[in-house]
């Protein structure tokens, strides 16, 4: 297991500035776009709402975007043209993410490229821009423990499963990007942890999982004048470590019994995934259990990112901003055997497979300073996260992920083909291929923002 500790990094600026004379300006704000609440809602938890949050920059050369949704974006094509129109900007100065909730809803229209743009996402963006102010920026990571890898052989059944694997890969890093006034009071806040947000899925409920608990403990925290955007990192083999109350509320629904002890979750997951489970609403006292657990999860986050935020000491308001994008490809494949969500044939057996044309990949870096945010449009496995930012030209890499489309979902390292969990079985990339590309492609995309070859945009007037 590989570790990053604690530790604040030089946020260097193109050129020296001081506050009075910053060209860095930054706006944020949020939308709520939480559907009608079901039955079973309880209204009482503020991750029972779900947002999109947005963080507009500019330096007067170019502008730039840091969009996080609850839920999943669908439409990011036409949405994202939208955003580059609204700030004069190019494509590759967006980053639109999602914080992957399980439990949470698309922002509007259907799975497909042509839908119609995401007006909470469009709104954000305008809201943000009209707060436009002068900001620095800084850096920081801290620690935390509450992920684990997933991918596991099942004590029982010696079969590949979801389960907790404290022995394998796990990045346990909090990333934190400060936006804050030149009197030190922050603005904006950008973080970076890599973990599923599972805890509410098939519960029939609305939850922005612990990433909308951290983001509304903090945002509280400084009196709600600050808005704090999660985004996921190279969570593809990563779940909570604590899954009891999730599996607990599972068990209620499925009708299994609940003990005092964490239980098997695919037990009770699987036949809820499954059509016409007769799955009843969840008791109000299970689900209240999971819900003030999530908010103990969003609690403890919050707090390393407070944390993370206090000891960030150097800040810069003369920033570079410049994104760069391109598109990869990988050989295709397409499971013939099993079904995705049928317990009986999702993992633990060998896959078939016929060839697909190659699938491609989105990758892009958004340079702040000397801060890269790495993004990928797939739920990336943490190894090769790991050794993005082991190889990344530079030290302050973050490795945005869902980021920029629903592009080919998850995207294994290669040792982990030999896993028959879930992810692996059902990945359409075939072996040997989407490691080396990214870990590649992402160096040379920082390797040409150093070199001043990204997308400075020039922005006219509006």
């Amino acid at each position: 297991m590989q570790i990053r500790r604690f530790c604040i990094s030089l946020f260097f600026a193109t050129a020296a500035a001081t506050a009075a004379e910053s060209k860095l300006r930054v706006g944020a704000a949020k939308v709520d776009f939480t559907p009608p609440p079901g039955p079973a809602q309880l209204g009482k938890y503020d991750h029972e709402r779900l947002y999109v949050r947005a963080i507009v920059l500019e330096n007067g050369t170019t502008r730039a975007a840091l969009i996080s949704l609850e839920g999943s974006q669908n439409e990011w094509a036409a949405t994202a043209k939208l955003v580059a129109a609204e700030l004069n900007c190019s494509l590759a100065n967006i980053i639109m993410s999602s914080t992957h909730t399980h439990s949470g809803a698309t922002s509007g229209g259907a799975a497909n490229p042509n839908a119609p743009p995401s007006q909470p996402v469009l709104e954000a963006v305008r809201q943000a821009k009209a707060k436009l102010q002068p900001a620095k920026a800084g850096f920081g990571t801290g620690a935390l423990y509450l992920n684990v890898n997933r991918d596991a052989i099942a004590p029982d059944t010696r079969k590949w499963t979801q389960y907790s694997n404290q022995d394998a890969s796990s990045d346990k890093t909090v990333s934190v990007l400060t936006f804050e006034k030149p009197t030190g009071e922050p603005i904006a806040v950008y973080v970076n942890y890599a973990m599923h947000p599972i805890n509410g899925y098939v519960s029939g409920v609305f939850s922005g999982d612990f990433p909308g608990a951290m983001s509304r403990y903090v945002e509280k925290a400084f009196g709600d004048d600050v808005i704090v955007a999660f985004t996921q990192g190279t969570s593809g083999d990563q779940n909570p470590l604590y899954l009891r109350p999730s599996n607990n509320m599972m068990a209620n629904r499925a009708g299994n019994k609940i003990t005092g002890f964490e239980g098997n979750r695919e037990a009770s997951e699987g036949p809820l995934r499954m059509p016409n489970n007769n799955a009843k609403n969840v008791d109000a006292k299970v689900l209240d259990e999971m819900f003030r657990f999530i908010e103990s999860e969003g609690q403890i986050l919050g707090e390393e990112v407070i944390r993370v935020m206090t000891w960030t000491k150097k800040t810069a308001s003369d920033v570079r901003i410049e994104g760069v994008q391109t598109v990869v490809s990988c050989p295709g494949r397409k499971r013939t055997n099993g079904d995705a969500y049928d317990p009986n044939t999702r993992e633990g057996i060998a896959g078939t497979y016929v060839d697909t044309p190659p699938v491609k990949l989105q990758i892009g870096v958004l340079g702040i300073g000397t801060v890269a945010l790495a993004s990928i449009d797939g739920e990336v496995y943490s190894q090769i996260g790991l050794r993005v930012k082991n190889d990344a030209p530079l030290k302050n890499t973050v490795f945005v992920t869902s980021a920029n489309g629903r592009g080919p979902g998850y995207i294994p390292d290669d040792a982990s083909y030999g896993h028959q969990t879930f992810q692996v079985l059902n990945t359409n990339l075939k072996p040997g291929c989407a490691e080396t590309t990214i870990v590649d492609t992402i160096q040379d995309l920082e390797t040409q923002y150093l070199n001043g070859n990204g997308s400075r945009s020039p922005r006219t007037g509006d």
